[in-house]
């Protein structure tokens, strides 16, 4: 996790406040003294643009057969800094207002 948080440009406190907990409770998470609930996992992911074998410290030792090539990137490995701000910020807006918001982004996109 750590070393995700510092790719994405942030500190303790910011990914804490980006998924709703304690500094104190991510910092724990970050050491590997406890585990995120799968929730928690996923707003990590988003935040942090790294899958959840990566947060959760899981590696694999050969690659699997019929697995995707070997330079293809996770999901949100390439994001810029601007997309994980965003992902930050929709991170914390409740249900109602990303309804809104992905409305929205759909009205945008046929207007292109």
């Amino acid at each position: 996790m750590k070393q995700a948080r510092k790719r994405a440009g942030m500190t303790q406190v910011e990914a804490a406040e980006g998924i709703g907990i304690a500094p104190e409770v991510y910092g724990r998470m970050e050491r590997g003294g406890m585990l995120p609930s799968v929730p928690t996992l996923l707003r990590l992911c988003l935040i942090l643009g790294s899958g959840p074998h990566e947060l959760m410290g899981f590696t694999e030792v050969e690659p699997r057969q019929n697995a995707p090539e070997a330079n293809t990137m996770p999901p949100g490995i390439n994001d810029t800094p601007e997309k994980r701000r965003l992902l930050r910020r929709l991170a914390r807006l409740d249900t109602p207002r990303i309804k809104v918001l992905a409305r929205l982004v759909a009205l945008l996109l046929l207007r292109r």
